[in-house]
């Protein structure tokens, strides 16, 4: 396959809570054409009880987009999945590695890697209610439940009920002891497991997630996986997606400089806040977009102390944006070069 022709799946940003809303994927957009982007991680019951625009809604741009379900209950599921359809996502993801309390407490995220029979049924019906693809995103195990053997039974009984796309995080997830940010920090990276499994079901997708941080180690990655998962990173140092569409898709053109993103992402900006969305809610998602470079504290500081308070409005952002050198502004990193300092 070239470059050119690779699908959405050989780059995506991770679904992360509290991160990935609509105007953080809006954002990255302006970043990145070609990048599959996830939503938050959406539990059945919110989708099905909750306000669905607020949960379901997004803006065309961007597409390629996934909605990450939670829950476990076959039937639940599949309603949300011939929703997501009915919306217009592009795939409907399901979180088999979340070890939140919340989440093991409705018996879901990473707790249903100890029953994928349950995982099985759940994709079957799920499969049967969307003619999206229905992707599963786990971890290599949980407590005590991680040998390879208890993944492979894992990924065989779930590839059996028709899923082909596994998203692995190479890290194995303790229940308890562990909060979930040192889920995402302590256990250790185990790439050798993603790609064994690889080499054991070579018929599957297989995408890999975990402690990858830049394109460089993204496409060292893809020298074995179909697909790499950037969580953190991407949203700390969002600029690293600058150069995505060129070093990854073979995409031709130059990337955005810094400036052009901001532009590119003002006019959305301004129709939330004529919706009556606070200024803080956008560009929060836009603090790390001068990450290591001079002008960045002044960029951080202005848009979080006045970004909050009622009527701030794009004089804010450009109040942000004039702190910033123009050579950091209107710096365009080359094809090959890294895109951030």
């Amino acid at each position: 396959m070239s470059v050119s022709a690779r699908p959405p799946y050989t780059l995506s940003v991770a679904p992360m809570m509290d991160w990935t809303d609509r105007h953080c994927r809006v954002f990255h957009r302006t970043l990145t054409r070609r990048t599959l982007l996830y939503t938050e991680m959406v539990t059945t019951g919110a989708v099905l009880h909750g306000d669905r625009e607020r949960h379901l809604g997004f803006s065309g741009v961007e597409h390629p987009l996934a909605l990450q379900l939670g829950g476990s209950d076959p039937a639940a599921l599949a309603e949300c999945a011939r929703m997501a359809q009915d919306w217009g996502y592009d795939e409907v993801n399901l979180n088999c590695g979340c070890p939140s309390d919340r989440v093991q407490n409705g018996s879901f995220g990473a707790c249903l890697m100890g029953t994928p029979d349950v995982v099985a049924r759940a994709v079957e019906a799920m499969r049967r209610a969307t003619t999206l693809p229905v992707t599963v995103k786990h971890r290599i195990g949980i407590d005590d439940l991680d040998s390879y053997e208890h993944l492979t039974t894992f990924v065989r009984t779930v590839a059996a009920a028709g899923c082909e796309t596994f998203i692995v995080h190479a890290r194995k997830a303790w229940l308890s002891g562990l909060s979930p940010k040192e889920n995402r920090e302590i256990p250790p990276l185990r790439y050798e497991v993603v790609r064994q499994l690889k080499v054991d079901f070579p018929h599957l997708i297989t995408v890999l997630n975990g402690g990858v941080l830049t394109l460089d180690a993204a496409q060292e990655a893809l020298a074995w996986a179909d697909g790499v998962m950037i969580g953190r990173a991407a949203y700390q140092e969002p600029y690293l997606l600058a150069t995505a569409d060129q070093l990854v898709f073979g995409e031709t053109g130059s990337p955005v400089t810094r400036r052009e993103a901001i532009e590119a992402y003002l006019p959305y900006v301004s129709g939330q806040l004529a919706q009556g969305q606070p200024l803080n809610r956008m560009m929060k998602h836009t603090l790390g977009l001068f990450a290591g470079q001079p002008g960045a504290r002044h960029w951080k500081r202005t848009l979080s102390e006045q970004g909050h308070k009622p009527g701030a409005g794009l004089e804010v952002v450009r109040g942000a944006l004039a702190g910033v050198p123009e050579s950091v502004l209107d710096a365009r990193p080359g094809v090959g070069e890294k895109a951030t300092a």
